[in-house]
């Protein structure tokens, strides 16, 4: 079975397990974060979009412009609803998924007062054209970095360009829940704790491939429905069962990021040939192995994704509803959708699919094995 979102292999559960009961040094896992983030304070929160709201209180962005791509989670509608920002959005570039740079500076007002860019599925932006002209602009870059542990622009992780970067750990890490705001030092960060709930409960026994099934197969809606009821309204820290597996995984991450680089890229280069299209870069850490549908089949997207699960293959479509698309924020936002026809075109046709730190080359095979006999069906 192959699932998007992290796993953890049967070999690591009793380290999984004690991980709910034992302590974390926080300032050892600061220390080791050094390495990504020097001269920044690290501050652990309970969700990527809780670091985010610490964001705009500490920038004081509350009734501000903020430019931000088109694609990207519609999560964010609330926060910006919540802090009365008007955003301006900007289409992507339809072969990065990232924000179109040409456009950025055409939408900047005396209003807008910062910019918020996202290294999307895992492939970093190269920061350095829009560091140029927000510096004449006087304007804050927020990265958001949550696809994005561990990538690289040159010798440098994403997350230390702009002005402040959060990250959403359990998308890259078996950890439950967790963000993690990358700010200056100066700043005075005090979040209220959190402890481990029955959210947790269901998210870690959704670690493991026979839960994880059991929920695709009989309770998603209902599993989804409880994560989605027990996310904080207001901004928390991290519970330490999550950090503590956050810190359980940080080295294997690290050590098992080449072979996932190795096993994408060899995806890649197989799912090409049947006319799918990639993002081609390198430096991708590859959060989500993400890819578009041919646009002869963009119709059959969801059909595709439903019939892999006949082979137990699980995919996801993010985002297939950006905050664009989104009705709500269509009634409280004024743009016109004709602007964004790769945004469009992209939630229409983009499909995610598995990848873990410790796929081997046959496991790819399995899944393009999979692809193949559901193209071939869907085709006829």
């Amino acid at each position: 079975m192959y699932f998007v979102h992290p796993q953890i292999q049967l070999k690591n559960l009793i380290k999984s397990k004690l991980a709910l009961v034992r302590p974390v040094d926080e300032k050892q896992l600061r220390d080791r974060l050094e390495n990504y983030f020097p001269g920044k304070q690290i501050v652990f929160t309970d969700m990527g979009r809780s670091a985010f709201k610490v964001i705009l209180d500490k920038l004081n962005l509350e009734g501000s412009e903020i430019i931000m791509p088109a694609y990207i989670c519609d999560i964010f509608h609330p926060i910006l609803k919540e802090y009365k920002i008007k955003p301006i959005f900007v289409d992507i570039d339809a072969n990065t998924f990232h924000i179109k740079l040409d456009e950025i500076e055409k939408k900047i007002t005396p209003e807008t007062k910062a910019i918020l860019v996202c290294h999307t599925y895992g492939l970093p932006l190269n920061m350095e054209p829009i560091l140029s002209f927000t510096r004449r602009h006087n304007l804050k870059v927020i990265e958001d970095c949550a696809h994005a542990f561990g990538a690289k622009v040159g010798d440098s992780y994403a997350g230390n360009f702009g002005d402040v970067s959060f990250f959403s750990l359990y998308k890259q890490f078996p950890s439950l829940r967790g963000g993690m705001l990358i700010c200056p030092k100066e700043w005075e960060v005090s979040l209220p704790k959190t402890s481990f709930n029955f959210r947790d409960l269901i998210s870690f026994l959704n670690c493991f491939a026979v839960f994880a099934f059991i929920f695709k197969k009989f309770g998603s809606s209902v599993a989804g429905k409880v994560v989605r009821k027990e996310k904080l309204p207001e901004a928390g820290g991290m519970n330490r069962a999550s950090l503590r597996l956050f810190y359980d995984f940080l080295d294997d991450f690290k050590e098992s990021l080449p072979k996932r680089k190795e096993s994408a890229l060899f995806f890649q280069e197989k799912i090409k040939e049947l006319g799918f299209e990639v993002q081609n870069n390198g430096s991708n850490v590859f959060c989500y192995l993400s890819v578009l549908v041919p646009e002869s089949l963009k119709d059959k997207r969801h059909d595709i994704v439903k019939k892999l699960r006949k082979y137990r293959v699980f995919c996801t479509r993010i985002w297939h509803t950006p905050i664009i698309l989104n009705e709500e924020a269509q009634k409280d936002y004024d743009f016109n959708l004709k602007d964004f026809p790769n945004t469009i075109d992209t939630s229409k046709r983009v499909v995610n699919f598995p990848l873990q730190n410790y796929y081997k080359k046959k496991d790819m095979e399995e899944i393009i094995k999979a692809i193949k006999a559901v193209l071939l069906y869907t085709q006829n």
